[in-house]
């Protein structure tokens, strides 16, 4: 554990990228957004980005630079495969929630100072603002941990298998699922689908089904950096 932990700090060494740009790119996001609405002025109802989306992204990417930049060095530092695999899935997750957290606690500033003053919904979102404050901060944490497992998995998989590897896996998942949705479509089973989806409790939505495709994607992930070479 005292090795993992090691390694966690090796990589927090350009933390500015792996925490600050995230929050920076933010806030710069926000800041235009809110300039444009308090541009636009006073209409009925609540103006609705998608701009939090952003920081995800950015999470995603800073996951695949781990992989690209910092596994060649660590393993030039005598790091096994493993414990720098575990260090980056502790980081990972704890980021995630701080994430998560910071993100909950902006939504209630937003909601008490009346969408900044100016109405403005920016890190709320309609389906989840009256949900158990436990459940907002999941289904703000949980793509963070989703996408950064996802970013590992790719980058890991390019290092293992090249370009060409990737188109094949780009490929065969578009041809999976074209031939999926062509299978319920000659079935009618899309509205059964969407019945079932509609019934899904919010703990599924926000951390039941988020849980399952991260330890896919962590588990892929892990099985194949066994094989990764610097």
């Amino acid at each position: 554990m005292n090795r993992v932990l090691i390694v966690t700090r090796v990589q927090l060494v350009g933390w500015q990228n792996t925490v600050g740009w995230p929050w920076l790119l933010l806030a710069m996001v926000f800041a235009v957004n809110y300039a444009v609405f308090w541009t636009i002025g006073d209409t009925e109802g609540n103006y609705t980005t998608g701009a939090l989306v952003s920081i995800y992204i950015v999470v995603f990417v800073t996951s695949i630079n781990w992989i690209t930049q910092l596994l060649p060095f660590s393993m030039a530092l005598s790091v096994i495969r493993r414990t720098f695999f575990l260090a980056s899935a502790l980081l990972l997750v704890v980021q995630s929630v701080v994430f998560g957290i910071l993100l909950f606690l902006c939504q209630l500033a937003e909601k008490a100072t009346g969408g900044w003053g100016i109405h403005l919904q920016f890190f709320g979102l309609n389906f989840v603002d009256d949900l158990h404050p436990l459940l907002r901060i999941a289904f703000y944490t949980m793509p963070f941990v989703l996408l950064g497992f996802l970013g590992i998995f790719v980058a890991v998989f390019y290092k293992r298998f090249g370009l060409t590897g990737m188109w094949l896996l780009t490929t065969a998942t578009l041809l999976v699922l074209a031939g999926l949705a062509v299978l319920l479509t000659w079935q009618e089973l899309w509205p059964a689908i969407g019945r079932w989806l509609v019934d899904q409790p919010q703990v599924a939505w926000f951390v039941g089904w988020p849980t399952l495709f991260t330890a896919l994607f962590g588990g892929a992930g892990y099985v194949t950096l066994r094989r990764v070479t610097p």
